[in-house]
Parts: C-alpha cells; structure tokens; sequence
C-alpha cells in the first residue's frame, strides 16, 4: 500500500503544482476582482458536479468491483447531465449573471462530471495510473491553455478560462471512454438490471455523498459570504490564501484514495483498517509539515508572486493553518467510515461543522474580513474532526495514542525508503 501512496502522492504532487500554476496565472493577469469571478464560477461548477454525484461520486468505486460498468455508467450520464443543465439554469435565474455565463456553467459543469464519471469506474477497477495519468494531464491542459492565453495571446477576459476548460477535460473524457470501452465488461441492455443498477447507485450515493454535500458547503460557504459583504476582490485574495492551505491536502487525500480503494476491495475489512493506521500517522507528520512550511511564507513573497493586492493573503494561511492540519487528519476517519457504508457519522461530522461555519461567517466577516472568514473554517474543521476521531477510535479499537505520529514511525518510514533505494 504505501508503494501505490507513494505513487499516486507523486501525481498528485505534479496535479497539484499545475493547479497553482493556474491560480498563480488567474491571479497575475486578471488581478484580484478577476481571481473573484473565476473563483465563483469554479464554485458553482464544483456544487454541480457534487450534485451530480448524487447518483454516482465515489460509490462508482464501492459498486464497480462487483457491477457491470455499462449499468452503472448510464444512470451515472442521465442524472449527471440532467443536474448539469437544470442546475445552470437555476444559478442563472438566481443568480445576476448573465445568459453567456450559463451557458458556459452548464458545459463546463457536465463535461467535467462525464471525466469524473469515467475515472471513478476506471479507478474502482483498480486501474490507479490510468486515473493517474488522466487527472495530471486533464491538469496540464488547463495551465497550458491558459498560459497561451493569457501570456501568448494576452486574452485577458474570463472568458478565456471557461474554453481552456473545454480542453482541458474533454480530452481526458475521450480517452477516459476509449479506455472503458476497451474493459472486458458485456454491453448490459437489459432494462431491469439496468433499474435494478440505478436504484443501488442512488442508495449508495445518497448516503456516501451527502457528506460531501456538506463539506463544499463547509469548504465555500465563506466564498458566497464574502463574495456578498466584502466584493469580488476580496474574494479574489481570499481564493488565493484558500488554494495555496488547501494544496496541502494532496498529501492525506492521496493517502485517503488509496486506503479506500484497498478498503472497498478488502475481505478482511478490520485487517485492512489496522494495516494503514501507520500510514495514516505518517500523512499527519507530512501534513503538519506542509503546514509549517506554508505558515512561514511571508506576505512579501505573496504579494511578489501573485501581485500587490495578495499579500493579504498571509494571514488567510495562518488563520487557515490549525483547520488545514486537523480536516487533514479526520480524512483518514472519513474513508475508513465511507468505505465501511457508515455514511451517518460522515454526515453527522459535516452537518456539525456547517452549524459553525455559516454563524461564523455571518458574524466574522463583516468584522474581520476575509480573516473572518478563515477563522470561521478552522472552527468548523476543528469541530468536525474531533467528533470523527471520536468514533473512529471506537470503531478500530484504538487510543488516541495510536493515532498520533511518534518516533517508531520515522524510523519505519526511513528503514523503508532506504530498502527500496
């Protein structure tokens, strides 16, 4: 396992620095209100394409193992398209934007939930490079798009962020669907295990998904709040402070996919929980790690880098630290609960952080800002984490001690790099 973590980290680790590449890009040449409007059109396609996985997400990987892709695949497309479109128009009626801005939403939101469908099924079949190989270059395309656009051909307009879009995920989709079709899987066509298939998707996906709901309501509540009482441009420096926090992620959602999938494929499902505690020890040193390293970046460099008006975004990071750190860790918790069906306590843990984060927005950033902001997510986090650390300890047996990185894990990890130099 800690081979495939391993493996995947570096991908993830090469996603991740194409994805600053664009923020430093959206930033550098669109300036701070110009970051705010690409901020909240991510936003809003990132609420559909979780919607989406409302019938889908990664229940894909729980269910394909032991389903026929094809029958997991259409009510995947139908109810993923359908969100897609419906939930553009409803943003568009709500929302004062303007028609164009739909209809980019909606393209952009369903070419990106079809890739995401296709490489959920891939990696739930365990093909992890492909899923690999796939993301890095879905990532590459968006900076490469946008560097030719905004450097190259100085397209300095929103406008040219929603077709490097276009490319950046609709070439992945199509090799994404060559590779599925090349799967050993019978084309399914009848109607009653296609039902059958349907309905198991929406049972599972309402319940592991929901949680995810109300994680990006956790995650981006704050944009829409500041977004309304303080402006775009601070939204703008806020999305910057928010993604470069954020970036630190990688490090245990690398670790948390993979003991998922492994998790998910186990018989032995307690066996399986025990052997990568110490890989979850680990992701928590290398978390608090990229954590400190972050924190002592000065605001200077940030406002050298992303332009005069981000170096603000200093103390968003060290608001943002301590809840970065701690949401880091419960992912270990999360997974382990999600990849047993508990979904409830998943929930439980989102809904308790989500009570926090919008009073604490309300309240925190007309007073203080984007700060505020930041502050009201570290609550959440923190609140949230706690209660799954609770259960988690629980349900594996374990002290709290077990759950914290010590000496013997170091060692472990350098007497295991060493064998494989």
């Amino acid at each position: 396992m800690l081979q495939r973590i391993l493996r995947h980290f570096t991908a993830r680790v090469l996603t991740a620095g194409l994805g600053f590449a664009v923020v430093w890009l959206t930033a550098r040449y669109l300036g701070a209100a110009g970051r705010g409007q690409v901020s909240l059109f991510l936003t809003d396609v990132s609420g559909l394409a979780l919607l989406a996985g409302l019938v889908g997400g990664s229940s894909l990987i729980y269910l394909v193992p032991r389903r026929n892709v094809w029958l997991l695949l259409r009510p995947a497309y139908a109810w993923g398209t359908a969100v897609s479109l419906g939930g553009a128009a409803i943003i568009t009626l709500l929302r004062p934007v303007g028609p164009a801005y739909g209809l980019h939403l909606a393209a952009v939101a369903l070419i990106q939930v079809l890739l995401s469908i296709n490489i959920m099924l891939l990696l739930g079949r365990q093909r992890e490079q492909t899923y690999n190989l796939l993301t890095t270059v879905q990532a590459a395309l968006l900076a490469l798009a946008l560097a030719l656009a905004y450097a190259g051909a100085h397209w300095l307009r929103i406008e040219a962020y929603y077709y490097a879009n276009y490319l950046a995920y609709g070439l992945p989709w199509g090799i994404s669907t060559a590779l599925l079709l090349r799967l050993p899987d019978a084309w399914a066509a009848s109607p009653r295990r296609g039902r059958a298939s349907a309905r198991e998707l929406a049972r599972h996906s309402r319940g592991a998904h929901l949680s995810n709901l109300l994680a990006f309501a956790n995650y981006r509540f704050s944009y829409y709040a500041v977004a309304a009482l303080a402006g775009p441009a601070a939204l703008g420096v806020l999305s910057v402070g928010v993604a470069l926090a954020e970036a630190i992620w990688l490090v245990p959602r690398s670790t948390a996919l993979i003991q998922y999938v492994a998790l998910v494929n186990a018989a032995d499902k307690r066996g399986q929980t025990h052997a990568a505690l110490r890989g979850s020890r680990l992701t928590l040193l290398a978390t608090a790690g990229a954590v400190l390293a972050l924190a002592a970046v000065p605001a200077g460099w940030l406002a050298a880098f992303f332009g005069p008006e981000f170096g603000a975004a200093h103390g968003v990071i060290l608001a943002l630290a301590p809840g970065i750190l701690l949401n880091g860790a419960g992912m270990q918790a999360s997974t382990y609960f999600a990849g047993v069906g508990r979904y409830g306590v998943n929930n439980r843990a989102t809904l308790l952080g989500l009570a926090l984060t919008v009073p604490g927005c309300l309240l925190l950033v007309p007073r203080l800002g984007i700060v505020g902001a930041a502050l009201s997510m570290t609550l959440a986090y923190t609140a949230a984490t706690l209660y799954l650390f609770g259960y988690y300890r629980r349900a594996i047996g374990a002290t709290w001690a077990d759950l914290l990185p010590g000496v013997p894990d170091v060692r472990w990890l350098l007497a295991t790099l060493a064998r494989r130099r």
